[in-house]
């Protein structure tokens, strides 16, 4: 079968290409050498996201908005107060029911014509509305006086019973986490069990604080079946419950000292049993200080119209609790690597698909650039590989390039021939003297041409044609890369970073026998390799020390031969030197001496043949006229650029440089 594709116009709603760890390392490259550290380049990515081919995966600063967004909407909507109106309401609906049906019997009594009966009627008809009548305001006074309340109507009666029963369902399952299903309609055999398994619980906590074997598979085969989701360990199961309990502890924080007491009393009222609330007591402090981080202390300001029934209250507070946990992580993941034990489903649950399909993304970026052997794990830190600090100069040069006028970048063809090792591809006819390189493609060729087809081809001298070589050129460079305080405060630290690790890619791929010398300076100077150019940052000092950044360069370059020159990136003049004693002089503005001992570093610069071209940011009046006096002692060159533009001139001029050596040669 003949595979068939169908293309269509992109509208933003087709999936791109999956994103991989060069997609990654490539949005990565600018914060690699901007902090110079991969851990924190990660957190920093982790924290701000990024976009990549039209998808924008969401930083945790993203996802910590929309988690007050989704908790403050909670909170403006709901009323807690509701708990206690949905109870009261109902209480007053059965109080109306009963006084109708006392009315009803008092009414049916007199029609009845028997006196007597009337008589009795009407004085249980009074009893009974005195005592609705001076049914306490509280919800549980109205309860405790309504429980031994003889009810007129069997109607009233049975749904202030049922009442009853579904609070004490409800407070039982809200603060044991709704265990399971099998705890709605407990029978007494039912509580008492459930008093057995509380017992039982307790008791593996405390055989666990004392380091003891907490038993769990013995408990979970007797009270297996009271705990839905099926727990596989014991922290997960304490974990599930110490949840729900922390959600009972934190609506209760959230209520009024007077709705605190109205709960208690309702308690202690329904859930008469003594050993069981102490067992739950006790329960809820052993959970507690096994997971203090569930936040038992929290509290809720609730200030919406919508008012929350019991079951309403406590699934609004756990949804809150989840969203403050989660809030926790987010706020204390240091690395990708700690997102990965986050719910997605439940981020999914609460903040929707795009936030899930983020934080998954995020969780991998560390795992993705190690199976790709960009970074490694080294002494407990992620450090790059030599893979890494390879894409990381090819990432830099790709982005100087692309900012690069085509016409300035051409390889533009010559002809003359030479002697050496580099191949031209292109040929000519043998000469006398010539060496002997035979392309024997081009000379077959010819014979053919000559002779028509046919075999044997019969080769004539005249047919012979040799490779064209080039003479091979060697550079030497060493580039000076101001490292001082000035440079990331004008926002020139990173394009000149860039440009140096551009640099060195560019020369060890494509002129692999050149020379290059890294040296930074800032209130002294120092060497640096290539494998620490990734990582080296400014310096939180003040001073531009150019004479002792000079004095090393030349120092690189007196070691190496073909033609030596030093590109000089810099900001600022010349603010600091090294006195003849080694004492490091600095002040600000420069001084006479410090500027003449710089200009004597470059007078033996030029003597050793190296030329200095200086490429200036941000240039002053002063840094100018110190460049123009530098230029005209040493014949190099100077460019006044931006850091937008940095790179441009630094390219150009290096392979401008690299072209006139090569004819030189």
């Amino acid at each position: 079968m003949v595979a068939r594709f169908t293309y269509s116009r992109w509208d933003g709603t087709q999936r791109g290409f999956e994103f991989d760890a060069d997609a990654l390392f490539g949005e990565l490259t600018d914060e690699l050498l901007y902090h110079g550290d991969v851990n924190a380049a990660l957190r920093r990515m982790m924290q701000q996201g990024f976009e990549h081919q039209g998808e924008r995966l969401e930083g945790l600063r993203q996802l910590l908005e929309r988690l007050r967004v989704q908790r403050q909407q909670r909170l403006d909507q709901h009323d807690l107060g509701g708990v206690y109106d949905e109870i009261a309401d109902e209480l007053t609906d059965i109080v109306d029911e009963e006084r109708h049906a006392v009315d009803a019997g008092e009414q049916s009594a007199r029609n009845s014509g028997d006196e007597r009966r009337a008589a009795t009627a009407r004085a249980a008809a009074d009893d009974r509305r005195l005592r609705l009548d001076l049914l306490p305001d509280d919800l549980a006074g109205r309860m405790r006086e309504l429980d031994t309340y003889p009810f007129e109507s069997s109607e009233a009666e049975r749904r202030f019973e049922a009442l009853k029963e579904r609070l004490r369902q409800q407070l039982l399952q809200q603060v044991t986490d709704r265990m399971s299903s099998a705890m709605q309609n407990m029978s007494a055999a039912d509580l008492a069990r459930t008093k057995d398994m509380l017992g039982a619980l307790n008791e593996m906590l405390e055989r666990r604080q004392r380091g003891e074997d907490p038993r769990f598979e013995a408990f979970m085969a007797e009270f297996g079946d009271m705990f839905d989701g099926d727990p596989q360990t014991l922290d997960e199961l304490l974990e599930n419950l110490a949840a729900r309990m922390a959600a009972m502890q934190a609506m209760l924080n959230s209520m009024t000292p007077e709705q605190r007491a109205q709960l208690a009393q309702l308690s202690e009222q329904l859930l008469e049993d003594m050993d069981l609330q102490w067992q739950l007591d006790q329960l809820s402090s052993n959970l507690a200080a096994a997971f203090p981080q569930m936040g038992w202390d929290a509290q809720y300001d609730f200030g919406g119209q919508d008012p929350l029934g019991m079951a309403q209250a406590m699934q609004a507070i756990g949804e809150l609790g989840e969203l403050d946990q989660l809030q926790r992580m987010l706020q204390q993941a240091s690395s990708p690597a700690a997102l990965a034990e986050v719910d997605i489903d439940r981020v999914r649950h609460l903040l929707g698909d795009d936030a899930a399909r983020s934080l998954e993304r995020l969780a991998e970026l560390t795992e993705m650039l190690r199976q790709a052997g960009l970074i490694e794990q080294r002494e407990g830190r992620l450090e790059l590989t030599p893979r890494g600090l390879r894409a990381i100069g090819q990432n830099a040069v790709r982005d100087l390039f692309q900012h690069v006028d085509r016409d300035l970048l051409g390889q533009h063809s010559r002809r003359q021939a030479g002697l050496g090792m580099e191949r031209t591809d292109e040929s000519k006819p043998y000469e006398f003297g010539d060496p002997f390189q035979l392309d024997l493609h081009r000379t077959v060729r010819n014979a053919v041409a000559r002779q028509g087809p046919g075999v044997p081809v019969r080769l004539s001298p005249d047919d012979f044609e040799i490779e064209r070589t080039e003479h091979l050129a060697r550079a030497a460079t060493v580039v000076m890369l101001d490292l001082s305080l000035s440079m990331p405060m004008r926002d020139n630290f990173l394009p000149a970073k860039k440009v140096a690790m551009a640099l060195h890619s560019l020369i060890s791929t494509q002129f692999p026998r050149d020379y290059l010398g890294i040296v930074g300076f800032s209130e002294t100077a120092r060497v640096l390799s290539a494998s620490q150019l990734p990582e080296v940052s400014w310096d939180f000092v003040y001073g531009t020390n150019m004479q002792h950044g000079l004095a090393l360069a030349r120092r690189l370059l007196d070691r190496q031969h073909g033609t030596k020159q030093i590109l000089m990136i810099t900001d600022g003049e010349p603010t600091a030197h090294i006195s003849p004693d080694g004492d490091v002089i600095f002040h600000y503005p420069p001084v006479r001496e410090t500027v003449e001992a710089t200009l004597r570093e470059v007078v033996r610069c030029t003597k050793a043949g190296i030329r200095v071209n200086t490429f200036m940011l941000d240039a002053t009046s002063a840094l100018s006229s110190f460049i123009e006096r530098l230029t005209e002692i040493n014949r190099g060159r100077a460019f006044f650029t931006t850091n937008h533009d940095l790179g441009r001139y630094v390219l150009v001029d290096f392979l401008d440089h690299r072209r006139m050596i090569r004819r030189a040669s």
